[in-house]
């Protein structure tokens, strides 16, 4: 049975079903350890026991500030079993942002690390006023001796806390990264959350027993709701990584034998890259997903081809709605590589004009999207919400793009990283597209950047496959040759690598100031 059956109410509803059906099957393997379905929902329980007894119920937040691990998923179920809504950080901010959001939810409860890539995450809130703030447990050393606060995974109160919460409870409340001002708190309920973890586990086919290595954050929508939540609706294993290193995942997919992995198109053409140098086996690999960024055919036939991925397809979401498009598997690589699909079962997209018109097929607008996976709103903020869901019920994404005959979309840009130059508007995810087919370039990243007479010109990033050499004279030549004369970039700056977030895309207002 490749999922529960029927759709549990909420995530930890979904984890208890999971640990009556597959029991002793593994759930999560993490740094070596093994925990089953029933381990999972034991330590789960044991640790709502602990807020129980802390006071946390219905209504309240608790947030987590930690990188992948099994620890993350376990405080997320616990807090979500006692009404709470979990409140996930970026493990990427400063002490500023983070107090931020921490104020603006006023969250009771934080669970964070000690320590991650060096970085002390209680240090950087020492100076936050957070006057919500009663309690920081440290997922580690700690975790174990705040479970004992409580009474145990058998309190019957847990019993009673979870038979409080249903599809309508928040179960999430996740910030935008803030690219367009300060990041906004997405809410969600279980009945927003679940069905799309469910239809995209169906068209993944994301099955029972895979093992899935999680790239992405889980303070992210995509590696939460698609990531771990999805392999306890699935029963399939989850393999946390706390960020992607290359060598890292390779020894994961080689000793656990991953069946499915998720990722931007760097992390892909990382592996491909060490495939490049040394033989690893990947014979494990089936499928996964990819998007968020440049994805040209050659990318797909190579990841089908050399990694073995022949279920890999394209798809699109945001916070805002976790599952917007998606292809299928058995699309060609054209189709992967230029669209990001049709709209998922439960979703209706068009693409519209400023006024929210649909406009003809071909014609480029904006993506919007109507459906049961559209957030309830903005946190505190009825404006933004306003703004973003028109009365029609249409979320705005503020994406570009323009979509087929068969209903397949493909994303222009986003508004905001549209450039005009000598008059003419300039997309740069299409410019990356095309240079992305000259076979010397790995990966590359495409800005505008201001021009006394053009108003503004491109600047491409880029970033040499390996073993391979070109100058900058023959990219222009090529480029020319290859796009029209106002998509060109004017300057091409080769980089080892681009700067990119926890989740993996490529960070563009870094490469602006570069």
């Amino acid at each position: 049975m490749a999922t529960l059956h029927p759709l549990p109410q909420t995530i930890p509803h979904a984890a208890q079903a999971a640990a009556a059906q597959w029991g002793d099957a593994p759930a999560v393997i993490d740094r070596g350890e093994v925990w089953s379905f029933a381990q999972l929902w034991q330590h789960s329980r044991a640790v709502a026991s602990a807020l129980l007894a802390h006071g946390i119920g219905a209504g309240d937040r608790v947030a987590v500030w930690a990188p992948n691990s099994r620890e993350w998923i376990v405080a997320a179920i616990a807090a979500m079993t006692c009404g709470a809504s979990v409140v996930t950080l970026n493990t990427r901010l400063k002490g500023r942002e983070a107090g931020d959001i921490l104020r603006r939810t006023r969250a009771r409860v934080l669970f964070t690390v000690d320590s991650f890539l060096g970085i002390d995450y209680r240090a950087l809130i020492a100076g936050e006023a957070l006057p919500a703030l009663e309690q920081i447990v440290l997922i580690g050393d700690g975790f174990g001796a705040f479970a004992a606060l409580g009474k145990g995974a058998d309190d019957p109160a847990v019993d009673a806390a979870l038979a409080t919460i249903d599809g309508d409870t928040v179960s999430d409340i996740l910030f935008t990264s803030g690219t367009t001002g300060s990041p906004k708190g997405v809410l969600m309920t279980y009945g927003q959350v679940l069905p799309q973890a469910a239809v995209w586990i169906a068209n993944t086919r994301l099955v029972t027993g895979d093992r899935y290595l999680i790239v992405n954050p889980f303070f992210h929508s995509f590696g939460m709701k698609v990531g771990w939540v999805a392999c306890i609706l699935a029963g399939a294993v989850a393999v946390p990584m706390p960020q992607f290193d290359v060598a890292q995942a390779i020894d994961l997919i080689e000793r656990e034998r991953i069946t499915f992995m998720p990722g931007p198109p760097t992390i892909f053409q990382m592996l491909l890259a060490e495939l490049d140098k040394r033989p690893w086996d990947c014979s494990s690999l089936r499928g996964g997903t990819t998007g968020a960024a440049t994805v040209p055919p050659s990318l797909v036939e190579r990841i089908r081809r050399d990694l073995g991925m022949t279920d890999l397809i394209t798809a699109y979401g945001m916070t805002e709605c976790v599952n917007i498009t998606t292809c299928v598997p058995g699309d060609d690589a054209e189709t992967i590589a230029r669209t990001c699909g049709a709209a998922f079962p439960g979703n209706e997209v068009r693409v519209a004009d400023d006024d929210g018109n649909e406009v003809p097929r071909g014609q480029t607008g904006e993506v919007l999207v109507r459906g049961q996976g559209v957030m309830l709103g903005y946190l505190d903020d009825p404006e933004a919400t306003a703004e973003a869901i028109d009365a029609q019920g249409w979320l705005h994404t503020g994406d570009i793009g323009t979509m087929d005959e068969r209903g397949y979309l493909r994303i222009t840009d986003r508004k905001k990283d549209l450039y005009i130059s000598g008059g003419f508007n300039v997309y740069p995810a299409e410019v990356e597209k095309l240079l992305a087919e000259h076979p010397a370039i790995g990966m590359v990243a495409v800005v505008g950047v201001p021009d006394e007479r053009l108003g503004e010109v491109g600047r491409a990033f880029v970033v040499l496959r390996s073993g391979a050499s070109v100058a900058e004279a023959d990219l222009l030549a090529w480029s020319r040759e290859n796009m029209a004369n106002y998509k060109v970039p004017r300057q091409f700056v080769f980089v080892d690598d681009l700067p990119r977030n926890a989740a993996g895309k490529v960070l563009k207002t870094e490469l602006r100031v570069a």
